[in-house]
């Protein structure tokens, strides 16, 4: 079954990354875009993941995982190749109400990551639902070469311009024909 798209706001809720390693340091990065409320939990911390976690002033435990270290976390990702240990963290999650990724074994996922691009306030997100990741990789590399990094600023034209309108039809009017005019003309095609 597919995976439902979603986009979680992240403010005030609890993170936790378990593992060091190079794949890791690959969901950090994503994480960092959207929150910083991140802890890290392994044995080792290889040093490009202890070098941006430091850069953000993330908490980082060089240890084991204990299940505590899931006490009031929100999600968590487990980016370890010990099938046992994801499993573990899995189970322990499903009982608290956890969201849990374990990388690369979609059995012990509620969710997965995305490709996905952002400029400023636009995040385009692909997926194959697990199936093929370069697939949504490369897909994403095709669209996100086509969308401007002006976008950004013409987001930020259209929030100031929505908070200035009152609520109703005509702002939702106004605010659709200067969008589709917008793409259209980015897209030189007529929608």
């Amino acid at each position: 079954m597919a995976y439902f798209p979603a986009f979680v706001k992240l403010d005030n809720r609890k993170i936790l990354l378990v593992g060091g390693g190079r794949i890791a340091g690959e969901k950090l990065e994503k994480l960092l875009d959207f929150t910083e409320d991140i802890t890290i939990v392994a044995p080792d911390i290889a040093g490009p993941v202890r070098t941006l976690a430091q850069a953000h002033g993330l908490t980082m435990h060089e240890r084991p995982y204990r299940p505590d270290d899931l006490e009031g976390v929100f999600l968590a990702i487990v980016a370890v190749d010990d099938l046992e240990l994801q499993k573990a963290i899995y189970d322990a999650c499903q009982s608290r109400h956890t969201l849990c990724n374990s990388v690369d074994s979609v059995d012990y996922c509620d969710f997965i990551f995305p490709s996905y691009t952002k400029k400023g306030d636009l995040t385009v997100a692909f997926s194959t639902s697990g199936i093929s990741p370069s697939v949504a990789k490369y897909l994403r590399r095709a669209i996100e070469s086509v969308i401007p990094d002006a976008i950004a600023d013409f987001l930020q034209e259209m929030k100031a311009l929505r908070a200035s309108l009152p609520k109703g039809k005509e702002r939702m009017r106004l605010l659709d024909a200067k969008a589709k005019a917008y793409i259209e003309k980015l897209f030189n095609k007529e929608l």
